[in-house]
């Protein structure tokens, strides 16, 4: 198709660093995706708000795809505090695209959701939305001691799921959530996989090297968590994992390296403390180091000189990490809960666990880590796994429901025209 999408993502902007703040896969959704969508012939003008008065109205990114900045709401906000601002937010944006030509807007989370509704139905343009988490789910899925997500927040993904024309799912098991949770019309959900860049995120060089240009030892057994540290990503179950692993396997001690790279997440500001004093109370600060956040084209190596990439979330969307991680040719130990299960081959490019029972983390864990051939394994399973996942794939899906969506409101305009 050619034509103009109108993206929205109030929260965070593209050009947020992942692992920082409210900044995550969704960050590197977006921009990948626009990309991708503008090579094969749209032009992608992606909405955000401005947090910093210095940072320009419009930057390009690349050939037809520009990030917009508008502002309403001072300096940085996180996400638990923009609800109060939808209101001047959709005033803000509705200013900013009524006299322009789009022919669809795209809004990513609820609260641009809620941001981009008055404006699509007030100009009869049709409103996508990819929800990327819900309150629902999250809330069945708390990790101990967790805030469930507030009613504000679900109040307004049942109002997006019955105002927009498409909502795009991850996976099948999003699509099914969208339906049984939020009474959504099923004729409107579409999955479409996020994808992973294959160019970049490959298994490169043999493990030595990387291993030397992070400055881990060559002999090293190296388990990573990468991603924003919040109680919901889980990496208090992987650090608890490390003690029953050096408990159990007192010999693995001295070469066991537990990274947790990422920085503290939304309002979750004390998160990394509190896991660091738990490391020291737990006895094992020697095997659990915190990296901080690392660019997103860095992460490479880290996931390269990994022998397992552990994502012990409590709910999550999809899991981009996982794909990166796999990518690299990295086997991933995940919980076996909503998009992890696509993104994750059980047997194959790597493990599900049931549950957080540290109890039962380590034990997987313990026994890859043991088997240098399983893991050879399922690191060439994770490869071919991981070769079904490019961004072109998902530009594709995606501008496949951005035809049908544009089409059956060009149709529905002219029969009311008549």
């Amino acid at each position: 198709m050619n034509g103009r999408i109108a993206t929205l993502m109030v929260h965070t902007s593209p050009l947020d660093q992942p692992g920082i703040g409210d900044a995550g896969g969704m960050n590197i959704y977006v921009l990948e995706s626009a990309q991708h969508m503008a090579a094969m012939g749209v032009q992608v003008d992606i909405f955000t708000r401005r947090t910093d008065i210095q940072t320009p109205e419009i930057i390009e990114i690349s050939k037809d795809v520009r990030i917009r900045h508008f502002d309403c709401g001072h300096g940085h906000l996180t996400k638990e505090e923009l609800p109060a601002h939808i209101l001047g937010l959709s005033k803000e944006f509705l200013r900013m695209i009524k006299d322009e030509k789009y022919d669809a807007i795209h809004s990513h989370y609820w609260i641009s959701g809620k941001v981009a509704m008055p404006a699509a139905k007030q100009l009869g343009i049709p409103l996508i939305h990819t929800m990327h988490t819900m309150a629902r789910v999250k809330n069945l899925n708390l990790a101990e001691g967790e805030s469930p997500e507030p009613m504000i927040r679900v109040q307004g993904e049942t109002q997006i799921a019955a105002a927009a024309a498409a909502l795009i799912a991850y996976t099948d098991s999003e699509a099914a959530s969208l339906v049984s949770l939020y009474d959504a019309c099923p004729d409107t959900v579409h999955v479409v996989n996020p994808g992973v860049d294959l160019y970049s995120f490959t298994p490169g060089p043999g493990r030595k090297i990387t291993r030397k240009q992070i400055g881990v030892p060559e002999d090293a057994l190296v388990v990573t968590f990468a991603g924003r540290i919040q109680p919901h990503k889980g990496p208090e179950i992987l650090i608890r994992a490390g003690l029953e692993l050096v408990k159990h396997s007192p010999m693995m001690r001295a070469k066991l390296t537990i990274n947790i790279i990422g920085g503290a997440s939304g309002a979750n500001t004390e998160e990394v403390e509190r896991l660091q004093e738990l490391a020291i109370w737990l006895g094992i600060d020697d095997v659990v180091h915190f990296v901080p956040p690392v660019p997103h084209a860095d992460l490479v190596n880290w996931y390269r000189a990994a022998d397992l990439v552990c994502i012990p979330s409590y709910s999550e969307s999809f899991g981009l990490v996982a794909l990166e991680a796999q990518a690299c040719g990295t086997p991933v130990v995940a919980t076996a809960v909503g998009g992890l299960r696509t993104a994750v081959a059980d047997g194959i490019s790597g493990v599900l666990v049931d549950g957080h029972d540290p109890k039962a983390w380590s034990s997987v864990i313990s026994r890859l880590l043991q088997e240098p051939q399983r893991r050879l394994l399922l690191s060439v399973g994770a490869i071919e796994h991981v070769s079904h996942f490019g961004w072109d794939a998902t530009a594709r899906g995606t501008l496949d429901i951005y035809d049908q969506v544009i089409t059956e409101n060009n149709a529905a305009a002219k029969i009311a025209g008549q």
